[in-house]
């Protein structure tokens, strides 16, 4: 991060905990700082984050996703350039209930890293026009970034 550029406010931290109080938690702290939200209360932080003048997060610069074996986590990296800010957005689901749903509405720019996350993990985003395999061919069987992927035998195409 260059030196222009700067994590959301305190103020506007507890502004937006103050509208989801139940439905999102702030971890870290500093450059490490994230929001953790509720699925079921995430399309309405990030229409948020986007469309409120305070926040102002008009660009999905980067959307991943990490297995920590009994759940995965998607991230979601914003950045406002009318007010050179940066947050990091976080949702989790289930290592057996893998959907949340899709930011591709707020921000068209999701819709390959959705499906990207999508072949890699396996997360289905809910709403997603368009979800299919994006770097693996159809038949390819699991989704290599798991923890639980078996890597096949040689001569095979998957797992």
């Amino acid at each position: 991060m260059n030196m222009t550029q700067q994590m959301l406010s305190n103020e506007a931290l507890q502004s937006l905990q103050e509208k989801f109080p139940e439905g999102m938690q702030i971890i870290g702290e500093g450059a490490q700082q994230a929001i953790v939200v509720e699925d079921q209360y995430l399309l309405d932080m990030m229409n948020m984050l986007k469309n409120d003048a305070a926040y102002q997060f008009n660009m999905l610069s980067n959307l991943t996703a990490v297995d920590y074996l009994d759940y995965l986590e998607i991230i979601y990296h914003l950045y406002s350039l009318p007010l050179l800010s940066t947050v990091t957005i976080k949702t989790r689901c289930l290592a057996n209930q893998l959907i949340v749903p899709s930011v591709t509405a707020i921000w068209p720019s999701a819709d390959f890293q959705e499906r990207e996350v999508y072949d890699l993990f396996g997360i289905s985003f809910t709403g997603h026009q368009d979800l299919r395999r994006i770097l693996l061919p159809d038949e390819f069987k699991g989704h290599p970034l798991r923890k639980d992927y078996k890597m096949p035998i040689q001569g095979e195409r998957g797992a």
